[in-house]
């Protein structure tokens, strides 16, 4: 079955922005199609798609700039459409530690999202390159998808 991902990236120092290309490969490898949107709006997301947000932490727990206003989208608004994954990245050395991710999570539970899976939250300090935790987490999803 062909299905449509969406990938939302927040990004400060470009790793979401890797560990999102590797996810849109492998989406794209096995026969599916893939947007990236490293600006997310609303209005430019495809109704039919499955969301993959992926985020890092910045600052004291918050979500990068670049997603932060599609964070305030979501507020207030149904979800009970939308299928999702989450991907968080952060460091574990800070108390904060993907609080980006949970954010997101926490949004798109309060509109009635359907969260696919238990989020993904990628320890840079074990893992210093995530794309590869990435893939060895959503390949037997998407395995189970197809």
């Amino acid at each position: 079955m062909d299905r449509h991902f969406t990938l939302l990236v927040g990004s400060v120092l470009g790793a979401s922005e890797y560990v999102a290309d590797a996810i849109a490969n492998l989406i794209r490898e096995r026969g599916n199609k893939v947007s990236v949107l490293l600006e997310p709006n609303i209005d430019d997301i495809d109704e039919d798609t499955t969301w993959i947000i992926c985020t890092s932490t910045h600052g004291a727990g918050d979500l990068p700039e670049n997603i932060q206003p599609f964070a305030k989208q979501l507020e207030d608004e149904d979800l009970s459409d939308v299928e999702a994954f989450v991907i968080g990245l952060g460091d574990s050395s800070y108390d904060t530690f993907c609080h980006g991710a949970m954010a997101m999570e926490k949004l798109l539970n309060d509109g009635g999202a359907k969260i696919m899976s238990e989020p993904l939250l990628i320890d840079v300090l074990h893992h210093p390159i995530p794309e590869d935790k990435a893939i060895e987490w959503f390949e037997p999803i998407l395995d189970t998808l197809d």
